[in-house]
């Protein structure tokens, strides 16, 4: 569990297991009243019903953190869950990994962020760089090569609670390069976004200090 200071609390990151799946819950229901379980990226609703039939998300998930790779990681500020984070490699995320809006750069097997957010209370406090930080770490050390990330292009404000997929400002004060810019013959109604990537053999800018959030 790595450790940091997040304003006048401990910032804490560990990852998601069942135990937890009530402060998944706790997250996402503080951004926006109602918890996905972030199933979104890894499945399409026909592939749910046939590989989970009749099973909640919070089933489903439960099941999915179970597994020794865990599906994402959770924040905790002074012992209150704080964010969430998920990161994976790539064929895991069926969604992200078939989208048009996501294609492969190249061939590099990268693990890849698809979604974070920050509970409301606990926003600009380095939360979200937390996060990032501690997912590249989880990746690297399962021998990830490189963490990706899609998020909108630019560096326009967004409304917090609408940057579940980052911002380029937010990924790039982490380590983060963009790969490859904004795909052109989208769809106009499609959020533009660009590719960005930080190496697992290269340290993030300010990781917090403490044990890896591996444990």
């Amino acid at each position: 569990m790595a450790k940091a200071r997040a304003g006048d609390g401990e910032l804490k990151v560990a990852r998601l297991t069942p135990a937890r799946i009530a402060d998944m819950e706790k997250v996402l229901r503080g951004t926006w009243g109602s918890a996905c379980y972030c199933l979104f990226p890894r499945m399409t609703e026909s592939e749910r019903r046939k590989e989970h039939p009749g099973q909640s998300g919070r089933t489903i998930m439960s099941r999915i953190a179970a597994k020794r790779r865990a599906p994402g990681l959770l924040a905790y500020v002074g012992g209150e869950p704080a964010g969430w984070v998920a990161v994976a490699p790539r064929p895991d995320l069926r969604r992200i990994d078939r989208s048009k809006a996501t294609p492969p750069v190249d061939d590099v097997p990268v693990w890849v962020i698809p979604c974070l957010t920050v509970r409301r209370g606990f926003r600009r406090r380095g939360v979200a760089q937390a996060l990032i930080r501690a997912a590249v770490d989880y990746a690297a050390a399962r021998d990830a090569p490189a963490v990706e990330a899609y998020p909108r292009a630019g560096d326009a404000e967004v409304h917090d609670d609408y940057a579940f997929i980052g911002t380029q400002a937010l990924f790039r004060k982490a380590g983060f390069r963009v790969v490859r810019g904004p795909l052109k013959g989208v769809p106009r109604n499609w959020t533009p976004r660009v590719t960005m990537r930080v190496s697992c053999t290269r340290k993030t800018s300010r990781r917090p200090r403490g044990r890896s959030a591996a444990a």
